[in-house]
């Protein structure tokens, strides 16, 4: 792409992987000026994602991504074997969460394919492949940045915002001169993929065999994935060899009969920056924060940032949100990537014990928890699994007398206008904004005049979502179709306040709607949202 590159812009958004591509189309979707900038000028098609659960799928869709927009293959169980043990362990999968599957398998290139494809329906977004970003500066008005195109010409940015979204080598970071501690494993894998395998596979299998721990899956495409950890003294020249990983798989396959697609041999990190921002930079993925890849939370978690982090820009830059909200992102976001990170750990050292010793303690007492009612859930329901819920930031906290969680996610359910209408899921009738919704009532025939329009000025809207059954409460109220939401979260009679990224940030009796709007108002009228400052002319 040879364009112009604009002068100004709401947010530069340097990097354009599935993190930066999802970012950029949720920026899109909020109408900010966005120019994304990348060095490659071609998808990488080196091995890496292949997991996403729930929560990332409920982020694409809020990113226009409607289901079947990308292959997926669900997973209804995750088994753990061991050579001691047999299958010790495992993690229930199968059905749904929010209207997504609990777990499936992708291809990124062609999930980054479509995020880059869906971009071309956003004017306000101009993408520039082979673009690198060379200097960085910011001030109370915004940020700087020098740009070098594909062509060689230089051109320079202001925006009002800067997203790092660009890996775990990040300029940005660098830029910024912020530390990114953790450790780095000293085990490398081998990853390969391979297409057209004789024998298919339907779930996730953790060969957990001191001797060379192997994870197995199944990929879209007729797909398979095995990982291989390497021992001490074998070189990435080695493993990648056709002869070795011949050998590799021969327990499963003979590689003459089917095709070795993508070969690679990474070395796991867990690191996490001290502060996801600085001034009006942010880093989201994983220039923030790696995951080891034992859970498949790595990608799950970059998308978790952008979706925390997207409303909040365009709140700010659209004036209806001071600058002291974009607090919350780090404040939300560092503790869960970090809950994320040490669990992955700790699965990590389930995976790949060092020794056959080592191996029979910790594989035995797996199995052995695994048999206890009481401590089964913790594995097979997932209950292992930080919660994405804050105990901080831009809502009111609180306990609620309803099954909401304020600083959690509003469960999503299937919904329609009248009957005989198409039922869809409750996050597209919820829309891009803040969202004030009444269980089984209208909020807004209860709320003052003055609440109506001071919620309207921040971007909000009244929706009414009535019980199967019930009587229309007039317009842009919706039939719960499957009681998730009333009376599944909260009785008739209650509201809730409900943020872009489908955060609870207040809820109450009706009779409170007043109050529950005033408390919310609080941080979006701290002080009067600040003006964008144009740079001066500059040449592309």
């Amino acid at each position: 792409m040879h364009q112009t590159l604009p002068e100004n812009v709401d947010v530069l958004l340097v990097g354009m992987g599935p993190v930066g591509a999802t970012a950029a189309n949720l920026l899109g979707r909020y109408g900010l000026r966005t120019l994304v900038i990348d060095k490659a000028q071609e998808i990488f098609m080196a091995p890496r994602a292949i997991v996403l659960d729930n929560e990332a799928l409920r982020i694409l869709q809020m990113a226009g991504l409607e289901d079947g927009a990308f292959a997926t293959c669900a997973i209804p169980e995750v088994q753990m074997h061991s050579p001691l043990f047999g299958h010790y362990a495992r993690a229930k999968t199968a059905g749904q969460i929010d209207g997504h599957p609990q777990l499936v398998t992708f291809y990124q290139p062609e999930l980054e394919r479509v995020l880059r494809d869906r971009l071309r329906q956003y004017s306000c977004v101009q993408a520039e492949l082979g673009a690198e970003l060379e200097d960085v500066t910011q001030d109370e008005h915004g940020v700087r940045a020098t740009i070098r195109k594909a062509d060689g010409k230089v051109a320079e940015v202001h925006a009002r915002f800067l997203l790092g979204a660009d890996g775990a080598s990040s300029l940005v970071r660098r830029q910024l001169g912020m530390e990114f501690d953790g450790k780095t494993f000293t085990q490398d894998w081998l990853v390969v993929d391979v297409k057209n395998a004789p024998i298919p596979i339907s779930h996730i299998e953790f060969t957990c065999d001191p001797r060379r721990p192997s994870p197995h899956m199944p990929a879209p495409g007729n797909r398979q994935r095995w990982e291989f950890m390497l021992h001490p003294g074998e070189t990435r020249e080695q493993m990648e060899k056709p002869e070795t990983i011949r050998a590799l798989l021969a327990p499963w396959c003979d590689t003459r009969d089917c095709t070795i697609e993508r070969t690679a041999v990474y070395r796991f990190h867990a690191r996490i920056v001290d502060r996801f921002s600085k001034g009006r930079v942010f880093l989201a993925g994983d220039a923030a924060h790696i995951t080891p890849p034992f859970v498949g939370q790595g990608l799950v978690a970059g998308l978790r940032d952008v979706a925390n982090l997207c409303w909040k820009l365009a709140s700010v830059s659209q004036g209806r949100a001071p600058l002291s909200i974009l607090d919350s992102y780090d404040q939300e976001r560092r503790p869960h990537a970090r809950a994320i990170i040490n669990m992955a750990r700790m699965m990590g050292a389930l995976v790949m014990p060092r020794n056959r010793a080592t191996a029979f303690l910790v594989h035995g007492l797996m199995g052995i928890l695994h048999r206890i009612p009481f401590t089964r859930p913790f594995f097979e329901e997932l209950q292992i699994k930080p919660a994405n819920r804050f105990p901080r930031g831009l809502f009111q906290r609180g306990g609620s007398d309803a099954r909401l969680v304020r600083g959690g996610q509003l469960p999503q359910g299937l919904v329609r206008r009248a009957p005989g209408a198409p039922c869809v899921l409750s996050d597209e009738a919820l829309g891009n904004g803040l969202s004030l919704i009444g269980f089984g009532c209208d909020p807004s025939q209860h709320l003052s005049a003055p609440l109506q329009a001071a919620w309207r000025a921040i971007g909000g809207q009244f929706v009414a979502m009535r019980h199967r059954g019930q009587p229309d409460l007039g317009p842009g109220n919706w039939e719960d179709m499957g009681d998730t939401l009333v009376p599944g979260a909260a009785p008739v009679g209650w509201v809730a306040a409900v943020r872009p990224d489908r955060v609870v940030m207040h809820d109450g009796p009706l009779s409170s709607v007043d109050d529950i709007v005033t408390e919310v108002l609080g941080p979006f009228n701290a002080v009067a949202a600040p003006r964008f400052s144009p740079a001066p002319q500059t040449t592309s």
